[in-house]
This record gives C-alpha cells, structure tokens and sequence, in this order.
C-alpha cells in the first residue's frame, strides 16, 4: 500500500527531519514562510501537506521528496547495524517546564533532546520532561528524565503529566473513581494523595497532558 497521503508517516518523518536539523518549528516556519499552526497541523498528523510544500521541506531539509512521504519505519528495519542496534533514533525534546495553555508543540523551554526509536515515535507524538522533586520516589527521582506520550486521558493506575489549576506539570500516578481522580505520590511522606472531585477536575481545572512511558536517569 502506498504511503502518499498517510498523515501519520508524513508527522513522524517531519520530526525526524526537523529533530535531526536542529532547527524549531518556529524557524522552519519563518524560512519557509509556512504559518505555524499549518506546520502544527503536519506534525500532528492532523493534516497533510500539499505536493508543493513538501517540495519546498524536502529542499530546505536537503532530501527527497520520498523521504518525507516514505514509511521511515521500514528503512529503520532494513539500516540494523550488525550489533543489532539501529543506525539512529528520532529525538524528543527534554521540557523544562510545561503550563497550562501552552500546547506542548509551541514551548520553547527546550533543555535538550532524548532519543526514542522509530518504532515508539510511530505510535504519537511523545516529549521528554525532567523530574523536579522527591515525591515520586524511590520509583522515579529527582532530576531524572521521563518519556511521555501525549495524550488527554490515561487509566487508572498509569503514572501520568498532569496540570493543576493552571501551575507547571506534576508527575504523579492516577486512581481513578466515579467521584473523581487521586493524584498519587510514591512518596506520601512528600506528597500524601490528592483526590479531585468531578466538579473540581473541571473547574480548577485537573487536566491530563500525557502519559508515562519510560524513566532515564543522568548521571
């Protein structure tokens, strides 16, 4: 099956290119002439690109039009090297901080990146943020750096990014019940659970931004 017209390719291949550029959205944008939230709209593999915008990527990028309609998936399966490891990784930015109203593709608080494989980034769009704290502890420490897929909701039992009222991103795990949603700290001498009712996870509001996936530490 052809990949022309596959939205989702055409996202991951963006970022890929985009990651391994250096470049931010915000420039890319303005060297192209491409509105933002047209650009956004690639990356979040809600919309697809015109054949002449993907000319115009594929020329600033210093590739084939291919490589940005192409299953890069694929070629990562073919390029293994004889270790088995692959030749490269797609990279994701580490957030040092995240707030409420700020769709996490337009932060600009870049601390650095972290690699996660094409097979990963296939699946959403995924950012890296460091661990403030000890309330998360002894699971995940402070200053360690946490994958996170975005997504609005999680289950129950997931350990999740979470905006309170408007402040930055908290790490906690989620219980959740038909009254409303407990923010769980593993360490409740830190952090003793939280429980929001239905009412307050709309007013304050309580809103789920992603979902843990992996945890690194730096050393």
């Amino acid at each position: 099956m052809s990949s022309l017209g596959n939205k989702q390719i055409m996202a991951n291949n963006i970022k890929f290119y985009l990651n391994k550029s250096g470049k931010t959205q915000k420039e890319i944008c303005k060297d192209l002439g491409i509105a933002e939230t047209t650009f956004s709209g690639w990356v979040r593999a809600v919309t697809y690109p015109r054949i002449d915008k993907i000319e115009k990527m594929a020329n600033y990028f210093g590739i084939e039009k291919s490589d940005l309609v192409e299953d890069k998936t694929k070629k990562d399966n073919d390029s293994l090297l004889s270790n088995g490891s692959r030749t490269h990784g797609i990279k994701i930015p580490i957030l040092g901080r995240v707030v409420a109203g700020i769709p996490i593709e337009a932060i600009t608080d870049i601390e650095g990146y972290e690699e996660i494989t094409a097979d990963m980034a296939s699946r959403g769009d995924f950012f890296a943020l460091r661990i403030q704290g000890h309330s998360m502890e002894p699971r995940i420490e402070d200053g360690e750096i946490v994958i996170c897929q975005c997504q609005s909701d999680v289950d129950s039992g997931d350990v999740a990014i979470v905006l309170v009222n408007g402040d930055e991103a908290t790490c906690k795990q989620i219980r959740k019940s038909p009254e409303g949603i407990s923010l769980i700290g593993f360490n409740p001498i830190v952090y003793p659970p939280h429980f929001y009712s239905n009412k307050e996870i709309e007013e304050l509001p309580v809103r789920i931004i992603g979902r843990v996936v992996e945890s690194r530490k730096t050393w």
